[in-house]
């Protein structure tokens, strides 16, 4: 899936772009032209090319997620019909160039936008496909005289970021979708260290196993990988592309196969366990970007990989667990055993320094409830949740900041225990987690937590995103530690 600027080649479709109240140089009734719908307009002549027609709505109301969307559902409309170059037609009205109109969004940001939906939407993850599998793409074609506002250094400079930045979720979308015949917590974390551990990366990876988890008291990891013949680990991925900078913490939630322990799960398909590493894998993202816009910024990724299976040797529900911190835990679910491996992580963020840390986990299905499947829930300190809010909005990894009841508290107290690892209410899930959470970071380090449960997946084709994973927090991640070397 390429994408290039006066290509020699000729385009075997054109795109156009369709703005409600606004002349559009083919027939085309102005449903079409509403944001989210595509019109096939099929050339009557050989000389012709066939047309597809995105509408994106209003143009006063256009946003860069609806440009991200539009690119994404061109490219798979594309792909569909069986084209392989398409010539996205910026111009779409008689009456001014688009770059009149689009004030609001820079051409850059434009440009990006549409590229990142383009790549993000030709995805496929294919890994186990024989007889289905699609092998088609689509090549994304730009005239510069489309983009006068931007020179041909520029135009190239923001293709290249928005393959870097499709990749990364890209790269986080592969992990989640691996099967757990392949993605166990031995793999993972060996995965991870031949990936970002190379002799050309400014990284230094280590990972924690065995006899140093216990020397580290990360009694949370201990307890819930019991039960399985994979040892749990904590991958530590330092990245000082500017070591003066206080040291930003991600935490990304690695459980590779999430069967409840002995809460077990009894849902008739519960392929989705195996995506309960989605934290894990946008942090994986993340570092990934970072890594290769060489980011001026100073990030250590925390990924705590586990399986949460039965087993003879599982930890049983009513066992007690001790950190480090001085708390003790009564697990009265090991189903909620996420809490306990970022009560680890996070211990051990404060340990090495960290000033800020945003864990990042599929932990409640409770969240989903609160917000549906296109918005993830924030908690925590008031200034970080603001930024990544405003991010979210451009990026369309989307936040939505939930409070931190402290009332909600006594549902976690425990009979013979400091704390109990879930509530003994049925409500507010979402809410007594990142409460149980929150006594596990260090007052000397600022902290967030996101709950993704409901954005690490779609389960039908959405705009730039197949059924399956979408990649979630790899950019809103990168985004949030670029902005920080920029302060």
């Amino acid at each position: 899936m390429n994408i290039v600027i006066d290509s020699a080649d000729s385009a075997d479709i054109l795109v156009y772009l369709a703005f409600e109240e606004e002349a559009f140089p083919l027939k085309l009734g102005e449903a079409h032209k509403r944001s989210g719908s595509a019109t096939w307009l099929y050339s009557r002549t050989e000389e012709e090319l066939d047309v597809l027609a995105v509408g994106m709505g209003k143009r006063r109301d256009l946003t860069l997620e609806k440009i991200r969307r539009a690119g994404g559902y061109a490219a798979r409309m594309a792909q569909r019909e069986g084209k392989s170059r398409a010539l996205l037609v910026r111009i779409a009205n008689e009456e001014g160039s688009a770059a009149d109109g689009d004030r609001e969004v820079a051409a850059a940001d434009w440009l990006q936008a549409w590229a990142e939906g383009w790549l993000l939407g030709l995805y496929r993850f294919q890994t186990y496909r024989e007889a289905t599998r699609i092998n088609d793409s689509v090549d994304l074609l730009l005239s510069s005289s489309d983009w006068a506002e931007l020179k041909a250094v520029e135009m190239d400079a923001v293709l290249v970021n928005a393959r870097i930045r499709a990749d990364g979720a890209m790269l986080a979308r592969d992990r989640v979708n691996e099967s757990p015949d392949t993605l166990n917590p031995d793999t993972f974390a060996k995965w991870m260290e031949g990936y970002f551990d190379r002799d050309d990366s400014p990284v230094k990876v280590r990972v924690y196993r065995g006899q140093e988890l216990v020397d580290l008291q990360m009694n949370g990891l201990l307890a819930v990988g019991a039960g399985s013949k994979h040892a749990p680990a904590l991958v530590e991925i330092r990245y000082e592309g500017n070591p003066r900078l206080p040291m930003l913490a991600l935490v990304g939630k690695g459980v590779t196969f999430d069967m409840g322990g002995m809460n077990v799960k009894t849902a008739s398909d519960i392929s989705d366990a195996r995506m309960d590493m989605g934290g894990a894998a946008a942090v994986v993202g993340a570092m990934d970007i970072l890594l290769r816009k060489k980011a001026n910024v100073n990030v250590t990724a925390l990924i705590p990989v586990v399986d949460n299976v039965p087993d003879a040797e599982a930890i049983l529900p009513s066992s007690v667990v001790r950190f480090p911190n001085g708390l003790t835990v009564q697990v009265a679910n090991t189903d909620g055993e996420g809490r306990l491996i970022l009560a680890d992580a996070l211990i051990h963020a404060a340990n090495i320094g960290a000033a800020e840390a945003i864990d990042i986990a599929t932990l409640t299905g409770n969240v989903g409830a609160a917000l549906g499947l296109g918005i993830a829930g924030i908690w925590g300190d008031a200034d970080m949740t603001q930024s990544l809010v405003e991010i979210g909005e451009r990026n369309g990894e989307r936040l939505w900041p939930m409070p931190l009841m402290d009332e909600y508290e006594a549902d976690l107290k425990s009979h013979y225990a400091d704390l109990r690892n879930v509530s003994t209410s049925p409500f507010a899930g979402a809410i007594t987690a990142a409460l149980f959470i929150r006594r596990f970071v260090a007052e000397s380090m600022k902290w967030i937590h996101i709950d993704m449960a409901g954005t690490v997946q779609y389960k039908q084709d959405m705009s730039y995103s197949e059924a399956g994973a979408t990649g979630y927090g790899a950019r809103l991640l990168a985004d949030y530690a670029m902005k920080k070397e920029q302060q």
